[in-house]
């Protein structure tokens, strides 16, 4: 199996992840589905090169997929992209460690100090994951 950092490296799967994200969000009832013609249309490429993108990026685990006689239909899996997330968790909470220790020579309590930390990480994976989603719906450069 691809390391997960090689098959998001590149920008059309991350743009079908796109495709996937928005029809999962939208989806009132299941888990959103797609067909390729459709991830075809929106993006604008050949069906051969989103065919060859899903391959890769079902084989990472990153989508699911349904067959209904010649058509497939796939979704997003967003279990896989956890190994992403907690590797850049440290990186987008450095600022937090500093602020905690501002907190400390404020004169804060140990448990004001936690619960301030615990305030900080949630609003540092909350923004992330809004950047995240505003990135991957973004106008095409």
């Amino acid at each position: 199996m691809a390391d997960i950092f090689d098959v998001v490296a590149d920008t059309t799967r991350r743009d079908i992840l796109g495709v996937l994200l928005d029809r999962h969000q939208a989806a009132t009832e299941g888990v959103g589905e797609i067909s390729v013609s459709d991830i075809v249309a929106t993006l604008g490429l050949s069906q051969p090169t989103v065919s060859k993108h899903l391959k890769v990026l079902r084989e990472a685990g990153l989508v699911g997929v349904r067959e209904e006689g010649q058509h497939r239909y796939y979704h997003l899996v967003q279990q896989p992209l956890e190994v992403i997330e907690d590797w850049l968790i440290p990186f987008l909470s450095v600022d937090i460690a500093a602020d905690a220790a501002a907190l400390v020579e404020a004169g804060l309590g140990a448990e004001q100090r936690a619960f301030a930390e615990s305030i900080g990480k949630t609003f540092a994976d909350t923004a992330y994951k809004v950047t995240s989603v505003v990135k991957s719906v973004g106008p095409k450069k």
